[in-house]
């Protein structure tokens, strides 16, 4: 490794290593730094090469000694680490690019296989249909009928096929002008859905056909979804709003006539449970947990959640299950009301209505996010993830400065969000934060991500809504002016700081809510119950009639 440069407007940095070397050219010009890279005409170099190289340059920046009166000094080390970056993605890249490599010689193997069993099938099926004379074909008594292997499911390893081996069925066969002894058969092809991981579920399982040549999907088998039980349940979970008169007398009066009434095991959070205690000691039966990972088990002992409150509250009931959630019953107790559809006073009718079953349900898509921070030397250095039910928020905070902010989808980079901030929302969260700040309502069982900025400092940037499968990346680049914050649901906030970053995806677990009629009559009556959407006078008539 060797280092030229003083108090010049120019570094090199060379490396050597593995038969191969790498320079990089930094160049300063007041306060700012880029950088260049020339590799060898034989690709890239060994990454073992660059792993060393990296660490080479990470051990001389610990060595050196930085002082704050040097600007030069101080230039010298962020270039320096632009550097060990630079590296480091080029070893990423080789190895992606030879992942890919191996990728297509397996694919590539496996279809000359197909190739090499089809040939004999292909000789024998020539062999029986004949000669062709005057133009037309001696069919056997049962026609031109071959394999049709359409809608088969391979899966391997992370790749999801779909394939179609269909020639023609039933049909007139097509003849060759050129080659009048030789059958035209429409091409065979394949679909495949890519995935990231192994363990991922987030691509889709829909059957798609393929006849002659064409792709049509399979229609769904309901435009709702229904919850039937195979047994009675048997546990439920209560949660209430805190500080509520009126909610601690429905609550005690409906634990009451569960447990006499329906015979079930109640669990409340511990605040409830001194709440009934402090009421009378009949509540002796009650339920509750101890500390944070009897809470985590929640999901193996009980069968429906019931929430005595707002939006509010079925947003907290939710960040309490960290994986698959219970099915859960909304009482509209509170402000607003999206996902409340029950009311309070029959809360007898609607409970034996849910218990009988089978109910229509919500499924509400959760995000899960992370928070990548810079000074992670791998990728198991990360913050835990944390999931939300309606939106997570990057915004300025205190800073007087406008947000920069670098967003990528699935690593193709989609623009550059300067304003106030910016909201990844779900669609169950579109009548929220992301609704204020201009973006659009959404049905909440239609899967995707919407992207919504905030006061953005531009008249053409415009929300998007994304698909469900995608991963977006929000990152602070270095030459922002101030650091980010990153708000979940509105709480669980977090600094992110030049060079860190927040990952988004769709969570695998979503929030099944009890309708009271079904999803979409839920969905337009809080629109219009809770936001009066497009409530106006009627225009009068005073023209002429038709007679």
């Amino acid at each position: 490794m060797s280092i030229s440069g003083g108090r010049n407007d120019m570094v090199v940095v060379g490396m050597g290593g593995g038969g191969s070397d790498i320079v990089a050219v930094v160049s300063f010009g007041h306060g700012d730094a880029s950088v260049s890279r020339s590799e060898p005409e034989n690709g890239f170099s060994d990454s073992l090469s660059l792993f060393h190289s990296e660490k080479a340059v990470q051990e001389l920046l610990q060595q050196t000694p930085v002082q704050g009166s040097d600007d030069h000094l101080i230039e010298f080390s962020e270039a320096l680490r632009t550097v060990a970056k630079a590296l480091r993605r080029a070893a990423e890249g080789k190895a992606a690019a030879q992942a890919e490599a191996a990728e297509w010689k397996r694919r590539f193997e496996l279809e000359r296989t197909r190739n090499l069993q089809l040939e004999p099938k292909e000789r024998s099926l020539r062999e029986n249909n004949g000669d062709f004379e005057g133009g037309r074909l001696e069919k056997s008594t049962n026609g031109l009928v071959l394999c049709n292997q359409a809608n088969q499911h391979v899966e391997e390893g992370c790749l999801e096929h779909i394939c179609s081996h269909e020639v023609l069925r039933d049909v007139q066969p097509v003849l060759d002008c050129n080659m009048p002894n030789r059958i035209m058969r429409k091409a065979s092809f394949k679909l495949s859905w890519r995935c990231k991981g192994e363990n991922s579920d987030q691509h889709k399982h829909d059957i798609v056909y393929f006849e002659r040549g064409n792709i049509t999907t399979a229609e769904r088998s309901s435009k709702q979804i229904s919850l039937k039980w195979e047994s009675n349940p048997q546990t439920i979970l209560i949660l209430t709003k805190p500080n509520s008169t009126s909610v601690q007398i429905l609550c005690a009066e409906m634990v009451r006539w569960l447990r006499e009434q329906r015979k079930l095991n109640i669990y409340v959070e511990p605040r409830v449970k001194v709440e009934l205690l402090t009421e009378s000691s009949y509540f002796n039966f009650v339920q509750t947990w101890k500390d944070d990972k009897e809470m985590l088990l929640l999901h193996t002992k009980v069968d429906l959640v019931v929430t005595l409150g707002g939006d509010g509250t079925v947003l907290w009931s939710a960040s309490m299950f960290k994986g698959p959630v219970p099915p859960i019953v909304p009482f509209s107790l509170g402000s607003l009301g999206f996902m409340t559809p029950f009311h309070s006073e029959h809360y007898r009718d609607c409970l034996d209505s849910v218990l009988r079953g089978p109910i229509s349900i919500t499924l509400r898509n959760r995000l899960q996010c992370h928070v990548i921070r810079d000074a992670a030397k791998n990728e198991y250095e990360t913050d835990e993830p944390i999931l939300v039910l309606n939106e997570v928020t990057i915004d300025r905070g205190i800073s007087s400065y406008l947000t920069n902010l670098e967003c990528y989808c699935d690593d193709a980079f989609v623009t550059c969000v300067q304003g106030d901030g910016l909201i990844l929302s779900t669609t169950s969260g579109s009548t929220a934060y992301s609704l204020a700040a201009g973006g659009s309502m959404v049905h909440p069982q239609v899967p995707g991500i919407l992207f919504t900025p905030i006061c953005p400092h531009s008249l053409s940037f415009r929300p998007l809504i994304l698909p469900e499968h995608v991963t977006v990346r929000v990152q602070v680049p270095f030459n922002s002016r101030s650091p980010a914050w990153a708000s979940f649901d509105g709480k669980d906030r977090k600094q992110l700081a030049p060079g860190d970053a927040l990952v988004c995806s769709m969570a695998p677990w979503p929030v099944p809510t009890a309708c009271s009629v079904d999803s979409t009559d839920d969905f337009f009556r809080s629109i219009h119950d809770g936001l009066h959407w497009n409530l106006r006078k009627t225009q009068s008539f005073d023209g002429p009639r038709d007679l």
